[in-house]
Parts: structure tokens; sequence; C-alpha cells
């Protein structure tokens, strides 16, 4: 599956679950470790989990594999790698702390 093929099944997840502010970032020429970050808020901690779950069953769904998750547990910031694109899960206080779209000139 391609990497905007991705990126839709994301949105898809992120967006029928109520995730809140969803971008996506293209990081060729910037990163050699994904071709997009997509940052999401969720409105509480049991939120973001619920979403970070919520993609990870629509990935496996169409068979994508997903090499990592980190934070669920503390929910605060959820780090999803699904290889060519990563997503970041985030209450929208440490969203606002590390700024990672304006980081990447958003």
């Amino acid at each position: 599956m391609n990497t905007q093929e991705i990126v839709k099944e994301i949105e898809s997840a992120v967006l029928d679950i109520k995730g809140r502010d969803l971008v996506s970032i293209d990081m060729n020429g910037r990163s050699d470790v994904a071709d997009v970050m997509m940052i999401c808020s969720g409105t509480s901690v049991k939120h973001t989990a619920a979403i970070a779950d919520r993609v990870s069953r629509a990935l496996k769904s169409r068979k994508i594999p997903i090499f990592g998750i980190e934070g669920e547990r503390k929910g605060d910031w959820v780090l999803m790698d699904a290889g060519s694109v990563v997503l970041h899960i985030m209450i929208p206080a440490a969203r606002e702390n590390y700024q990672l779209e304006q980081l990447y000139g958003l």
C-alpha cells in the first residue's frame, strides 16, 4: 500500500472517532524516518488512547503494518509508526508545548 493510501486510512480513522485538528506534513527531503508526519489532538488522555486504538484496528484490517506504538499508557502523547507515515496523537496542552507544526514551518 502506498503512502497516500495509508494517510487516507489514518485520516478516516481519526475523523471517525472525532480526533481534532488533523494535519499532514510532507517530510520528503526533511526526514529519512517517514514520508508523512500526521498530528492530531484528542480531548483527553482516554481520547488519545481511543484514537490510537481506532487507527491501529483500521490499519490492521487493511493489513498495513504498524512498527510501533509509544505513549499509550500515559496518553498525553501517543506516537504511531506505520512505516512511511508517523502519527502523533496529543492532548492540546502537549501539542501546544511541543509545537511540532512550527518546527516544520506550518
